[in-house]
């Protein structure tokens, strides 16, 4: 019912398994999942061997997300652009923060999902929780209309990830949305290939 009265409609459910995110996953067209640089929350995604950190088998989110998946392809409803979102990160490089990424990364050749960097561990964004704000608001009405370099820095990683997610906001959006449609309407462009491979 929404899909003609809205843009958009973002949906939060848990990491857990409900019947309420499994519906919400099955529907979904982007799903983004944000992960912080802790192996805590690599544990939702897949579990590892302790020793060699080399994938034993998916967990049960991304067991969630591929049944959605499969779901949706069996409808005939297309693709879940999956993206990971690496969620809250530190300022300072560590060595764990290096082995979770390249676990991500890895794994996401496996489960077939994006990964991209999201926001950073920032005190502006939770400054104006308070009120009902976020990093994204101004304040007017106080001296706080004129932005600081925290505020700047955070918009920036914000809208940096809104281009990541490719959503058809834009010319490029648009674009990538009408592709994959194309796509799955099974319209294949034909690759020119050069005349060496010609019968």
């Amino acid at each position: 019912k929404a899909k003609g009265r809205h843009d958009f409609v973002v949906v939060d459910t848990p990491g857990s398994y409900t019947a309420l995110a499994a519906h919400a996953h099955r529907y979904a067209d982007t799903l983004v999942t944000p992960v912080n640089d802790s192996f805590i929350d690599f544990d939702v995604l897949a579990k590892l061997d302790p020793d060699t950190l080399d994938v034993i088998k998916p967990a049960h989110y991304a067991l969630l997300v591929r049944e959605a998946r499969r779901q949706r392809r069996a409808d005939g409803e297309g693709l879940l652009d999956w993206i990971v979102v690496r969620n809250r990160l530190s300022s300072i490089s560590s060595r764990n923060e290096k082995r979770v990424y390249e676990c991500l990364r890895d794994l996401g050749m496996l489960l077939g999902y994006r990964l991209a960097d999201g926001v950073g561990e920032r005190v502006i964004f939770r400054e104006y929780f308070h009120l009902g704000l976020t990093a994204l608001d101004t304040r007017p009405d106080t001296e706080q209309a004129q932005l600081s370099l925290s505020h700047v820095a955070a918009r920036t990683e914000v809208r940096r990830l809104i281009e990541i997610l490719g959503l058809p906001i834009n010319d490029a959006g648009r674009r990538r949305q009408e592709t994959r449609r194309r796509w799955l309407r099974g319209e294949r462009p034909k690759v020119a290939l050069p005349p060496i491979f010609a019968d």
